[in-house]
C-alpha cells in the first residue's frame, strides 16, 4: 500500500511539473540571471548625486505619487544642491561667469519637454515638465524659456554660488579651456526608471561643461540624446561629452538596440563603440550611457573607466560601477 501511495506521488510530482508553463520557467531562469529585474519599482541614476535624487524619487513612488512624479522630485534633489558643482544651483558657469542650464523629461506616453540654456531658474527639470504639460512644444531657449517659467510662478535666482565663482575667477588666470575625462559628480544627472506595472519614464538635467562657450547646448535636453524613452522597449540616458552624444542620437540608439533583442548593457556598449568607430578623439574624452529594458534589466557602460550609477528599489540603495571599453579584452574599431 505504502509503495502504492509512493507511487501516486510521484505521478502527481510529474504531471505538476509537465504543466510548467515556459513561461514560469523563463522567468525562473531569467531572475537566477538578473534577480533585480524582478524588483519593481527600479531607479537608476547616473554618478554619486544620484543616490540622493534615487532615493528621493522611491520615496515619492512609497507615497502614491507617478513615477513622473519621482523623476522630477528626484533629479531636483541635485538641482537644489549648492555642493553639486554641475547640476543646477552650485552649477559652474559658462567662460562669460553665466550659470545656464539644460534639462528634458520623457513620460511612458512619448510625452517629452524640454528646455535650455535656460539662467536664474533653479529648478529646470520643473520647467521641461511645464513645457510638455503647458504648451503644444517640445522645447523652450534663453529669454523664452526663461519667461515661459516665470509666467508659471518660478523665482528668479541668483544661482552662480560663491564657491562657483571664486572657482571661475581662478580658472580666468589661465582660461585654460580643458574638460577633465572623468570627475565624480561634476557631470550630468540621468534618471530612468519602472514602476510596479512596468512603464517607464525619464529625466536628464545638468549645468552643462564649466567654461563652456556663452550659449553652448550639449545633450541633455536633447531627446534622442541625453534621453530617451520607449515604453514598449526601454529608456536610456547619456552622461559625458555632449557632442559626442550628439552626434550619434546616443540614448535613441541604446533603444534601438534593445528593440532588436541586446541586453542593455549590451546595447550601451554598441553606443560606446559607434563613438570609438566614428570619432577619433575618444581617448581624450568621456561618455556613459545607462539603460533599463521593460523587464527591468539594467545595464551600463562607458569608454573611459570611472562612471557609475545608483541603482535603487523599494528594499535596496547600490552604487554600481559600468564596465568601460578601455577594459575591454575584445575592441571593436
Amino acid at each position: 500500500m505504502k509503495s502504492r501511495r509512493k507511487f501516486i506521488k510521484k505521478i502527481g510530482l510529474v504531471a505538476g511539473a509537465l504543466s510548467i508553463s515556459p513561461e514560469i520557467i523563463s522567468a525562473s531562469n531569467s531572475f537566477k540571471q538578473n534577480p533585480l529585474a524582478f524588483q519593481k519599482p527600479l531607479i537608476l541614476s547616473t554618478w554619486n548625486h544620484g543616490f540622493a535624487a534615487n532615493d528621493k524619487a522611491i520615496e515619492v513612488l512609497k507615497a502614491g505619487g507617478s513615477l513622473l512624479d519621482a523623476m522630477e522630485q528626484g533629479v531636483n534633489v541635485p538641482e537644489n544642491d549648492p555642493e553639486v558643482s554641475s547640476v543646477g544651483y552650485g552649477g559652474l558657469p559658462d567662460r562669460d561667469g553665466h550659470v545656464t542650464l539644460d534639462a528634458c523629461i520623457m513620460d511612458s506616453n512619448g510625452n517629452c519637454g524640454a528646455v535650455s540654456y535656460l539662467e536664474n531658474i533653479k529648478n529646470p527639470i520643473s520647467v521641461a515638465r511645464k513645457v510638455m504639460e503647458e504648451t503644444p512644444h517640445l522645447m523652450l531657449s534663453g529669454k523664452g524659456a526663461y519667461d515661459f517659467a516665470i509666467a508659471q510662478g518660478f523665482k528668479h535666482e541668483n544661482l552662480l554660488t560663491e564657491s562657483a565663482n571664486l572657482a571661475w575667477e581662478k580658472w580666468k588666470k589661465t582660461e585654460n579651456y580643458s574638460p577633465k575625462i572623468n570627475i565624480e559628480n561634476h557631470d550630468t544627472i540621468g534618471m530612468i526608471g519602472i514602476d510596479a506595472n512596468g512603464n517607464l519614464a525619464g529625466a536628464c538635467t545638468t549645468s552643462g561643461l564649466a567654461w563652456k562657450m556663452n550659449g553652448r547646448v550639449g545633450d541633455s535636453p536633447i531627446i534622442g540624446a541625453g534621453l530617451f524613452v520607449d515604453n514598449e522597449i526601454g529608456a536610456a540616458t547619456a552622461t559625458g561629452k555632449g557632442e559626442a552624444v550628439i552626434k550619434i542620437a546616443g540614448s535613441a540608439i541604446v533603444v534601438e538596440m534593445m528593440r532588436h533583442g541586446k541586453t542593455p548593457e549590451e546595447a550601451c556598449r554598441e553606443a560606446v563603440n559607434r563613438i570609438i568607430q566614428k570619432q577619433s578623439d575618444f581617448k581624450s574624452f568621456q561618455v556613459g550611457f545607462l539603460a533599463i529594458n521593460k523587464k527591468g534589466e539594467y545595464g551600463a557602460f562607458s569608454i573611459q573607466d570611472g562612471f557609475t550609477y545608483a541603482l535603487h528599489t523599494k528594499n535596496l540603495q547600490e552604487m554600481k560601477k559600468a564596465k568601460h571599453f578601455l577594459e575591454s579584452k575584445v575592441r571593436t574599431y
